[in-house]
């Protein structure tokens, strides 16, 4: 699989369009409907999907002080009153503005950028029933997944390997294999849902 720069920039590129695209055609209902994320409507999640686009690194420093250095209890602020803040159209087009925006997260590179998007996508459109990602855009992602990440997100794979049934992605290294879509493989080492048997 192809995992240049170039082709990471392009398929970020793509999911923000996608993405765009999708919130383009919500209702003020589907708005507030709760996303993957505790606590968090679509509003919420797309308001931190924006986050780089709307803040400098000093607001970011500031408010981490603020957070006492707890980058999730920063990002749960920012997101919250930046959703209460800021209209769905102008969030939508704050998106919109940003499709090409270099943004990267520090040390995660481009691979980190599309996981960002792809990953909080999923966030709101599983609970509104809409499409997903392809598969192929989510074994992009899948292949940036570390032992490091799976602790950050609470998750042990009890000796599984996940193996995608659409794609060539494979996380783990256990001896039970479990076979399941990409993007149910994503769900589950982000910790939005359980591993199966």
């Amino acid at each position: 699989m192809e995992t240049t720069s170039a082709h990471l920039t392009s398929e970020t590129r793509a999911e923000r369009e996608r993405l765009a695209g999708l919130l383009g055609d919500l209702t003020p209902e589907q708005w507030n409907t709760p996303s993957l994320c505790d606590g968090w409507r679509t509003r919420e999640v797309v308001a931190h999907m924006t986050m780089p686009f709307r803040t400098r690194a000093i607001g970011v420093m500031a408010g981490l002080v603020r957070a006492g250095f707890s980058f999730n209890r920063y990002a749960d602020r920012d997101a919250r009153s930046a959703a209460q803040a800021t209209s769905e159209s102008d969030l939508l087009d704050l998106l919109r503005r940003n499709i090409d925006h270099p943004w990267q997260p520090p040390g995660g590179g481009q691979a980190g950028a599309l996981s960002h998007d792809v990953i909080h996508g999923l966030d709101f459109t599983e609970p509104l029933g809409l499409p997903p990602a392809p598969a192929e855009r989510l074994a992009l992602v899948l292949a940036s997944t570390r032992p490091r990440q799976l602790k950050y997100f609470g998750v042990d794979l009890g000796g599984r390997r996940l193996a995608a049934t659409d794609s060539d992605a494979v996380v783990g290294e256990g001896s039970t294999v479990v076979e399941m879509t990409s993007k149910d493989i994503l769900l589950v080492v982000t910790g939005r849902r359980p591993v199966e048997g």
